[in-house]
């Protein structure tokens, strides 16, 4: 990383920015080609997980390329200056490298499932067996992670 003094190091930091995040965004390489979608995730430390339709082009990107990167961020608010140069936004951010592998044990899968509504709600739920089924679930196994602030101009 350019900026050091920006870099979060401390992974209990990264792990709390993601679990704060409403949203995940995907980066996939379809065929040379960049391919970035924003999804609902679940998270429990060591990976990432979403669900999607059973057939469709993330899946069949996947198929062919299981590397994948992905972003989160929380956006503090911005720092408003005289000069529009010197304007800037307080953020946290993380970025992560890993790869992607369909879930097929239907007990897997609606453990992920689970994860992911652990993100947004604090509820427990069930999932029926037919749902789960017709449910592709995702799970991204991280290889790195990088974390970022901005707190202030510099």
């Amino acid at each position: 990383m350019r900026r050091t003094e920006k870099e979060i190091g401390n992974r209990a930091e990264i792990d709390s920015i993601i679990r704060r995040s409403q949203v995940c965004r995907l980066g996939l390489c379809d065929q040379g080609s960049p391919y970035v979608v924003p999804l609902c995730f679940g998270y429990d430390g060591q990976a990432l997980y979403f669900h999607c339709a059973r057939e469709g082009r993330k899946l069949d990107i996947l198929r062919q390329n299981d590397r994948v990167c992905f972003e989160f961020d929380i956006v503090e608010g911005m720092v408003e200056e005289d000069q529009g140069c010197d304007w800037g936004i307080r953020y946290q951010s993380v970025i992560g490298f890993g790869r992607a592998s369909v879930v097929v044990n239907a007990e897997d899968k609606a453990q992920a499932l689970a994860l992911i509504m652990a993100q947004y709600s604090e509820r427990t739920y069930s999932f029926p067996p037919d749902a789960v089924s017709r449910t592709a679930v995702v799970k991204i196994e991280i290889k790195s992670l990088t974390g970022k602030q901005a707190k202030r101009q510099n």
